[in-house]
């Protein structure tokens, strides 16, 4: 492998070392979270400073990841340390978090959990701090200047990627849902430039084989009950995405064969 392929796979892990489960804690434990495949097994070690989750919809990898965020001292809802307590997403713990034991070489000072599902929560807490005559600071300072409500989506996104990630720990529920192609090529480019440094990880959920391009990254399948680690091309996202975009008519014969056959009843 080239010096670029190998480099995130040699940087050294500055925070989160690993989740492990607690079996003693899970006695008793049914219903959701605890009824996930991955569970009651989950050992992981990250050996890169970007590791992704990947998986199927409903497959446990946002689950995983808001259990780690809480873990490493983030709201649940998405957010920093400074938002911690401020209740400005539907939810206020994670479930899964009691059951599972963080392993650190030290915790971060710094970080950020993004979720996509509730920026538009995020970006109204900034803006209530804005109204508040008691909050001193600029609650934008850190978000690229202004309300993140005056941006498309996607620009609202790329202000947070881009202000907001220095060094720390960055847990990102998949960022790529506001990104076009070429927006996702700059997320990556940024990530290079802060994991260069040393100080600087990424846990990500994705769906994007493009994010999963990163050189050197630890990318876990949530396909199976145990959690493993896999190869780029041997995740079904990558299979599928480059199959239809090289045979979009074989793709397409298949689909259509199974829309006639919902009318054949």
């Amino acid at each position: 492998m080239s010096g670029a392929a190998n480099h995130g796979r040699n940087a050294p892990i500055p925070y989160l070392l690993g989740l492990q489960s607690v079996v003693e804690r899970l006695e008793g434990k049914t219903g959701f979270p605890f009824e996930l495949p991955f569970v009651r097994s989950l050992d992981l070690s990250f050996r890169s400073p970007v590791v992704f989750f990947v998986g199927e919809n409903g497959s446990g990898k946002s689950t995983l990841l808001e259990a780690a965020a809480v873990l490493c001292g983030f709201p649940v809802s998405g957010g920093g340390r400074a938002e911690s307590g401020s209740g400005h997403g539907p939810e206020q713990d994670s479930e899964l978090s009691f059951v599972l034991r963080p392993s650190f070489r030290q915790r971060p000072w710094d970080g950020f959990f993004l979720r996509a599902e509730f920026e538009a929560h995020f970006a109204s807490l900034l803006d209530a701090r804005r109204a508040d005559p008691d909050f001193l600071a600029d609650p934008y300072a850190r978000y690229g200047g202004r309300s993140l409500h005056t941006r498309s989506h996607g620009e609202a996104f790329l202000a947070i990627l881009k202000h907001r990630l220095t060094e720390g720990l960055f847990l990102l529920d998949e960022p790529e849902s506001a990104l076009s192609p070429q927006r996702q090529l700059t997320m990556l480019a940024l990530m290079h430039e802060l994991v260069k440094g040393g100080r600087t990880q990424f846990l990500i959920a994705t769906h994007s084989p493009i994010l999963m391009t990163y050189p050197g990254a630890q990318i876990f399948s949530f396909d199976k009950e145990r959690l493993q680690a896999i190869p780029l091309d041997q995740t079904s996202h990558y299979q599928i995405t480059r199959g239809v975009l090289d045979a979009p008519e074989r793709y397409w014969r298949h689909l259509m064969d199974e829309e006639r056959g919902l009318f054949d009843d």
